[in-house]
C-alpha cells in the first residue's frame, strides 16, 4: 500500500498568536494557534507545524504553553521550531508535547548540532528546515537563507539538504523563501533537485495559492505538503486539497 501524502497547515506563531504575511513581511493576526490547532484537527490535517517567529528567550515560556495546551487538545502529530538552539531546548519542546523539533539556524551555525540531536532523540524526532530562494551564484542555482529569507547563508541549498541528510534529520522542511505567501505554486525544481539528493522525507512549503498547486509538488518529490494563509483564512479547506490529491492519483488519508 502507497503511503499516504500528509498535508499539513502551517501556524506561525508571534507571542501566542498566529500570524501571515507575505516574505515573512506584513504580518496580520489569523488567530488562536490552539483554537485553530483543533480545527485543522478536525478538518483532517495529518500534522501541525508551529514556527515560532519572535523565537526570543523571553518568548520561550509562551511558546512552550501553547504546545502544551495544543498537545492536549489534538492527536495528531506537531512539529515546532524557531529559535531552537540546543539539546536542552529540544528536550522542552518534547516534554511539552511536541512530536518533532524543526532546526534551521542554529544548524547552519553549528552542523554537528544535527548528529547530537539525532543521536539524543532519534532521527525521527529531527526535522531540518531549508529556507531556499534562487541564487546564480550557487552550484545549483539555489542558496540556503536565514532571518525569514532576508540573508544569505552563503552555502549552497541542495548541497546543505544532502549534508542535513547525511547528519542525522529525519525530515526536511524544504521551504520556498520566493514562493512564500505569493500563492502562484511550489517551486517544483527545487523540490526536485533536493529529492535527487536525499532519501528522507521532503515536505514542500511556500507558494500554495489552489488545490491544483499541490499534486505537482508530489510529482516533483515531495512527501507532504504544507500551507498556512490559505488555511488560516479560509480560502482553501484541507479536504479540497486531499481531494486534488486523490485525484490525481496519490494516497490519503481521510
Amino acid at each position: 500500500m502507497a503511503v499516504a501524502i500528509r498535508v499539513i497547515p502551517c501556524l506561525d506563531v508571534d507571542n501566542g498568536r498566529v500570524v501571515k504575511g507575505v516574505n515573512f513581511t506584513g504580518l496580520k493576526d489569523a488567530g488562536d494557534p490552539v483554537e485553530l490547532a483543533a480545527r485543522y484537527d478536525r478538518e483532517g490535517a495529518d500534522e501541525l507545524t508551529f514556527l515560532d517567529v519572535s523565537a526570543s528567550v523571553a518568548g520561550r515560556g509562551t511558546m512552550l504553553d501553547v504546545v502544551r495546551r495544543t498537545a492536549e487538545q489534538v492527536f495528531i502529530p506537531l512539529t515546532v521550531g524557531g529559535g531552537v538552539r540546543s539539546v536542552d531546548d529540544v528536550d522542552q519542546l518534547l516534554r511539552a508535547g511536541a512530536d518533532k523539533v524543526s532546526i534551521n539556524t542554529s544548524a547552519i551555525a553549528r552542523p554537528e548540532l544535527l548528529r547530537e540531536l539525532a543521536a539524543r532523540f532519534g532521527s525521527q524526532c529531527i526535522v531540518l528546515s531549508v529556507d531556499a530562494r534562487r541564487a546564480q551564484g550557487q552550484p545549483s542555482g539555489f542558496e540556503v537563507t536565514t532571518h525569514g529569507g532576508s540573508k544569505s547563508a552563503g552555502i549552497d541549498a541542495i548541497d546543505w539538504a544532502r549534508r542535513g541528510a547525511e547528519l542525522g534529520a529525519g525530515e526536511i522542511l524544504l521551504n520556498s523563501m520566493d514562493g512564500d505567501g505569493t500563492k502562484v505554486g511550489f517551486d517544483l525544481e527545487l523540490i526536485a533537485k533536493v529529492r535527487d539528493a536525499v532519501t528522507i522525507p521532503i515536505i514542500a512549503s511556500g507558494g500554495a495559492g489552489r488545490p491544483d498547486h499541490f499534486p505537482p509538488a508530489i510529482e516533483a518529490g515531495a512527501d507532504a505538503v504544507l500551507a498556512a494563509s490559505i488555511f488560516h483564512f479560509g480560502e482553501v479547506a484541507i479536504e479540497d486539497v486531499k481531494t486534488s490529491l486523490a485525484q490525481a492519483g496519490y494516497e490519503v488519508r481521510r
